[in-house]
Formats: C-alpha cells, sequence, structure tokens
C-alpha cells in the first residue's frame, strides 16, 4: 500500500490527478478511474460511520458490561482492530476531502491501516486456532491453557502488527521522510510473508475445525459461538482477503498503476464492508432461533453470540458453562 502514495502526486481535492510511474512517465487517469475512486471514497466515509458506533458498541459491552470469557477477550480485541481500521479509512478519506492538507497526513493513515489490518487479521487466525485446539483436545485445552493466555496473546499481537507497521512506515518514508527503497521493500516483503502465514494458519485451522464438527467420529454439537466464528472467517476472507492479495501483487512494480486506478479502494471498501459486517454477525447470531418473539437489548443478544454450549443446555443450564465444572475435571 505504501508504494502506492511513494509514487504517486496527488491533488486532494479531487483524490488524485496523475500518477507517477517508477521510471518517470505520468498516466493520466481516465474519467472512468476518477469516478470510481470518488465513489469509493464517499461510500467509505458513508459506511466508516456506522461501523465505528456498531465497534463501539461492542466494546462496551464486552469492556464493560458482559464478564469475559477466553473468547470474549479476542473478540473485544477483534472489534478494536475494526474500529481502528474504520476510523483510519474515515480520516483518510476525509482529509483527502481538503487540498490544504499536507500529504504526509494521508501517509500516516496508510501505516495505521496497515496497523490495524495485521491486528485484525492476526487476532481473527488466533481464534481460530484456540478453537480448533478446544474442539480436537477439549480436556488437555481447558487444564493447561493459561488464564491469561488470551490477553497475553492480544497483547502481543498488537505490539507485533505495531512493530511491522512503524519499520515499514519508517522504512517507506511515511513517518520521517526517510525514504529507503532497499529497506521499504524488505519491510514489504516481511509483512507479505507474514500476511501469507496468518492466512494460511486462518485457513488450515477453520477447515480442520469444520471437518471435525461435521466429519469426525464424535458428533460435536454447533454452538452460538461456533457460527459467530464461522461467519466472522467466512466474511473476513471474502471481503479482506483482496486486499491481502494486494499487498503481494505490490511488489511487483510494473502492477503498481493497475492497482492503484482498478483496485485499490475497492479492496479498502470491501474491507471497510468486513469491518462493519463483524458486530452485526454478532447480534444477529444472539438473535437467531428465538422460541418467543420478544424485544431483546443488545447486551444479551451479544451475550448469546459468546455461548458455548448447545440450545438445548441453555434452557436448562442457563447463558453459560460454570467455569468450576471445568475446574473439577482438570482436578481429577
Amino acid at each position: 500500500m505504501s508504494k502506492y502514495f511513494l509514487s504517486m502526486d496527488i491533488d486532494i481535492s479531487s483524490l488524485g490527478i496523475y500518477i507517477i510511474a517508477p521510471n518517470g512517465s505520468n498516466y493520466t487517469n481516465s474519467v472512468d478511474c476518477f469516478f470510481k475512486i470518488q465513489v469509493m471514497g464517499f461510500l467509505s466515509l458513508i459506511i466508516s460511520p456506522v461501523g465505528m458506533v456498531l465497534n463501539s458498541t461492542v466494546l462496551w459491552f464486552l469492556g464493560f458490561q458482559i464478564r469475559r470469557n477466553a473468547f470474549s477477550v479476542y473478540i473485544l480485541n477483534l472489534a478494536g482492530a475494526d474500529f481502528l481500521f474504520l476510523h483510519s479509512q474515515f480520516l483518510f478519506y476525509l482529509l483527502a476531502i481538503f487540498p490544504s492538507i499536507p500529504t504526509q497526513i494521508p501517509l500516516f493513515f496508510d501505516m495505521l491501516t496497515k496497523f490495524a489490518y495485521l491486528s485484525g487479521l492476526s487476532i481473527l487466525s488466533t481464534i481460530s486456532i484456540e478453537r480448533c485446539l478446544c474442539v480436537m483436545w477439549p480436556i488437555w485445552y481447558r487444564c493447561q491453557r493459561p488464564k491469561h493466555t488470551s490477553s497475553v496473546t492480544c497483547s502481543l499481537l498488537w505490539a507485533l502488527s505495531l512493530l511491522f507497521a512503524l519499520l515499514d512506515g519508517i522504512g517507506c518514508g511515511l513517518l520521517f521522510n526517510s525514504f529507503d527503497q532497499s529497506w521499504c521493500l524488505r519491510f514489504d516483503l516481511i509483512i507479505c510473508a507474514w500476511s501469507i502465514v496468518l492466512f494460511v494458519v486462518l485457513c488450515g485451522s477453520s477447515l480442520i475445525l469444520l471437518v471435525r464438527i461435521f466429519c469426525g467420529s464424535q458428533q460435536i454439537p454447533v454452538t452460538r459461538l461456533y457460527v459467530t466464528i464461522a461467519l466472522t472467517v467466512l466474511f473476513f476472507l471474502i471481503c479482506c482477503l483482496p486486499f491481502g492479495i494486494s499487498w503481494i501483487i505490490q511488489w511487483s512494480e510494473t502492477l503498481i498503476y493497475v492497482g492503484f486506478c482498478d483496485y485499490f479502494h475497492e479492496e479498502l471498501f470491501l474491507s471497510c464492508i468486513n469491518s462493519c459486517a463483524n458486530p452485526i454477525i454478532y447480534f444477529l447470531v444472539g438473535f437467531i432461533r428465538q422460541r418467543k418473539f420478544q424485544q431483546k437489548s443488545l447486551k444479551v443478544l451479544l451475550q448469546r453470540a459468546m455461548e458455548d454450549t448447545p440450545e438445548e443446555e441453555n434452557e436448562d443450564m442457563g447463558p453459560s458453562r460454570n467455569p468450576e465444572e471445568f475446574e473439577t475435571v482438570c482436578s481429577n
């Protein structure tokens, strides 16, 4: 993403007048290209505030209103990454409307977008891995897993994503005008490699989880938490995978202009849709299979989406399993 901005001179009022290719030649944007960029920008300005409100609601409930468990901590951090991504996109396109804004400010939001994207991908991959371990080896997982694994893991993932974004921002001149092409390419390669690893882990663990649930010798009941994770992963792969693939394509400098004009803003818009869709998924999963048509608060719906017990057990045991039950199993 950074090479798009490093290789172009932008008239901010029109979201891009011409692009300077690496060999110094100018590409004159067509009217269609301008129109697509402007449409994607305005759509992002409309959708991003909606997503920020929805993710803020999730952050408020999971952070202060609902008792957290291992997976709700991950969902809390994923909502934070989605909010940060939408916030960076909203400010980027908002600042792009004003012609007096320095170009360096949108470059900063490029780094912020990359940080939020890597954080969200890392957290979602970890969710899938943990759920896979919980299904494959349930007793070992619940007995051997340290109590604060979720919080520590999320902190490490945030720190690692921030490190990658800062190093790329410094090497590519997004922060201190210290552009070094060799270091920029190296950091881009590291981020691309890390993204590929996360995508492979996400897809692999999700596939193993699905096979284990539907094709395993021992039937595993599908709970609301499974549905929540499955839909979140599915929407991420549909909406955010193109944006991740574009980072790999960017490494080929011959595709810079084509990527910027034809794909770049569409990929950002799809990623914004994904960040907006995640809170909607949580609330919809909490709403499904209602036996009575009664009004449910958002807090209750979010609690139901985090439930890890079958519907039949919920009617008898309440909204969640008792942690002391697993402590008894481990002690035995």
